[in-house]
């Protein structure tokens, strides 16, 4: 039995890491059929952060395949992923094909299976911010409707893929529902990787120095660097509010090249390279709040119980706002400065409730593939 996994950036392949234990553990146990997993990596994000180092300390298993496919337009990206992933499924003709997310990997796997008549199993399914301006709600939903797996981390998800006529009476397979909430497999991740994790001798310096008492930043998206107006707003709260708090910025290469571009600096923030994935889980664990524009920080944040300002107008995590964990702000200064002075003030703690599962995603879909397969 075999499942073709495919990925293309390294939260994906922290996702997958889970899942990938969960295989593996099936195949200690079980005496009957094995799966045999086959990770595909596009090389759709470069990160220095990934290195073999990464893997080991991780427990993620190396790719079996890297293609190399980067820095290129959308179509072009998509469009190369497709051949070679295609050519990949008819050598090793996988039984599912699994991916993670809403990547230009993730759509490229999906249309290579979708043509193959290859069953898809979709992790992230049912996400939405109802913003079609953003390249990653069209990758989602193209996925969707064409999966026949759908592992989704919210009941929201679910109710998303419902609206859009995706349930239990579609296309599939009839041993497993269509559609689940199998929780969210970064939960997962995050319970696994928080008891192992160990900062760097930087990063456990500048927690040291900040004693304890800091908002970690990040920012990303073009909508937020790509142009001036935006990113001068943020800069400019940013400044502002270091004068109080400070605030530790990991420095993504697209803000940094903007920054120059825009020529704009950020006074006053202590500006860092980016990080590996312990790093963060550290600067989390002991940071007062979270500012971002990041997707994955939003819920991480959640995880370690730390308020999140997020700087766009929508999330997919609509959950958090619905709770008050998370505040939307957009790119306006002004409005950035008034929800960190409400956050500052705001203290997660004690019963929460459960918004993304129990920490079992992984082994949920690790079940309902081998009911599938078996």
């Amino acid at each position: 039995m075999t499942i073709l996994t495919i990925i293309g950036a390294r939260p994906q392949f922290v996702k997958a890491a889970v899942v990938s234990r969960e295989i593996a553990s099936h195949n200690s146990r079980s005496n009957g059929k094995q799966i045999e997993e086959i990770i595909l990596h596009t090389g759709q994000h470069y990160d220095h952060n990934m290195s073999e180092i990464f893997f080991r300390e991780m427990h993620i298993p190396e790719s079996d395949y890297n293609l190399g496919i980067s820095d290129c337009s959308h179509g072009a990206m998509t469009g190369r992923m497709l051949e070679e992933i295609e050519k990949i499924m008819l050598k090793k003709h996988p039984q599912v094909v699994l991916v993670y997310g809403d990547t230009n990997s993730t759509l490229a796997g999906a249309l290579a299976a979708a043509k193959l008549h290859i069953p898809i199993a979709h992790v992230e399914a049912g996400l939405r911010c109802f913003n079609m301006n953003v390249p990653e709600e069209i990758n989602r939903i193209l996925t969707d409707h064409m999966s026949n797996f759908l592992f989704c981390p919210t009941e929201a998800a679910i109710s998303n893929l419902y609206q859009e006529g995706i349930g239990n009476n579609s296309k599939i397979v009839p041993k497993v529902p269509v559609v689940s909430n199998v929780g969210d497999v970064m939960y997962d991740a995050t319970l696994f990787y928080r008891r192992i994790a160990k900062a760097s001798d930087q990063i456990q310096a500048i927690i040291e120095k900040m004693n304890g008492s800091y908002y970690l930043a990040t920012i990303h998206r073009p909508e937020n660097t790509d142009n001036y107006g935006p990113l001068k707003n943020i800069v400019d709260a940013m400044e502002k509010i270091a004068k109080t708090v400070p605030i530790v910025l990991p420095l993504h290469p697209r803000t940094r090249k903007a920054l120059s571009g825009h020529g704009l600096q950020l006074h006053g923030v202590e500006l860092i390279e980016p990080v590996g994935y312990f790093d963060m889980l550290v600067l989390l664990n002991s940071c007062k709040a979270v500012i971002t524009d990041s997707g994955g920080l939003q819920k991480e944040a959640y995880f370690f119980q730390k308020p999140c300002i997020t700087l766009r107008r929508e999330t997919e995590w609509v959950e958090l706002v619905e709770h008050g964990f998370n505040t939307l702000v957009g790119s306006e200064k002004e409005a950035i400065i008034k929800a960190e002075k409400g956050i500052s003030r705001k203290v997660i703690g004690g019963s929460i409730p459960v918004l993304y599962g129990q920490g079992d995603a992984g082994a949920r879909v690790v079940r309902a593939l081998v009911d599938y397969l078996g």
